[in-house]
């Protein structure tokens, strides 16, 4: 008798990477090295071999310090950019190699919200047009009647009065053109939201209101998130699972309650550690010491070894690959492989 095969990840990503060319001339590319005219082309490695999925229903948020590559991970999945290599699967079907004609039943499906609140609205178009336009869009079938109805039910969902559908948004404050950026991408009804850093141009007291806003979404609606953010009070509030990025690499991978509770990576202890806890009244801050290496020229072996207090040799030669701990958490660090001392 056959196994039951079991459902595929709504989101998979396989080494996939993402390079930006720096010299697109020819010009550009002409170096002067030791007596010689040589060409060379310079490149971002923005995103380096990130292989992860997200299961239906989850919130799996991605955290780095900025330039990590984390919303360029977002862009990726949701078409914007083209991978320059490794594959995206969208519920066990590839959708990285797909034209943008092909794309088009998944944009309903797949929705984002940007960081800018005051750059991701058309400032000539008013809330009733920006909402109304993805509907018909992607729902041509539906009457005039439907549209409104549908319009003015997730205007009220995200707490956005259907009487403010004629003003422009100029007329309003940060928290509330982000709640209306959200009723946008609820109204052709997704299933998978990625939100990059969509709280950070945010006041605080602001913030606890977009993220509930978020959470009763998802509980509604059933949806799944690809929550971008640099901010781990948040994550550990609002994430099921988290990604941890350095230089567009993979750290570390772990649900939330084991990422916080028993972090491994030296560079998941550093970031945790600089998370307030009102419990802490001697903080034990981890301070990353040495030189950031650029993206442009990728250091050889681990890309966190010029920062690393327990680097080795080993370290600094050859690139740690991701191997699953006991607890369920996936690291690459040749400390934590081999189990040398890390405190």
């Amino acid at each position: 008798m056959s196994e039951a095969k079991t459902n595929p990840p709504l989101l998979e990503l396989r080494g996939l990477e993402k390079r930006f060319e720096l010299d697109k001339g020819f010009l550009e590319t002409l170096r002067f090295k030791g007596g010689r005219i040589t060409r060379e082309r310079r490149q971002v490695h923005a995103v380096n071999s990130v292989s992860m999925t997200a299961e239906k229903g989850e919130v799996l948020c991605v955290v780095g310090e900025s330039g990590c590559g984390k919303s360029t991970v977002a862009r990726l999945v949701a078409g914007l950019l083209t991978p320059s290599a490794g594959e995206i699967h969208y519920d066990g079907e590839r959708i990285d190699n797909r034209t943008r004609k092909a794309m088009m039943p998944l944009r309903s499906k797949m929705q984002m919200i940007f960081q800018n609140p005051y750059a991701s609205l058309n400032p000539r178009m008013t809330i009733w047009q920006s909402l109304v336009e993805p509907v018909r869009h992607h729902n041509p079938q539906m009457s005039k009647g439907e549209v409104r109805d549908r319009v003015s039910d997730v205007m009220r969902s995200v707490g956005v009065d259907p009487s403010w559908s004629k003003r422009y948004p100029h007329e309003f404050s940060g928290g509330q053109r982000q709640r209306i950026a959200i009723a946008r991408a609820l109204t052709v009804d997704p299933e998978f939201i990625i939100a990059d850093e969509p709280i950070s141009a945010l006041d605080v007291s602001i913030q606890a209101q977009v993220l509930n806003l978020m959470l009763e979404a998802r509980e509604e609606r059933g949806l799944t998130y690809l929550f971008i953010t640099h901010d781990l009070s948040v994550v550990q509030h609002f994430g099921t699972r988290v990604a941890v990025l350095y230089l567009g690499a993979i750290c570390e991978l772990a649900d939330t309650q084991t990422l916080f509770s028993n972090p491994k990576h030296p560079y998941t202890r550093a970031l945790l550690s600089a998370v307030p806890q009102l419990k802490d009244d001697r903080p034990n801050h981890i301070r990353l010491k040495g030189e950031i290496p650029t993206p442009i020229n990728l250091p050889k072996g681990c890309p966190f070894h010029s920062r690393c207090a327990y680097a080795r040799d080993q370290c600094r030669m050859e690139q740690p690959k991701a191997v699953h701990q006991p607890d369920g958490s996936l690291v690459a660090c040749h400390a934590v492989e081999e189990d040398w001392p890390r405190d």
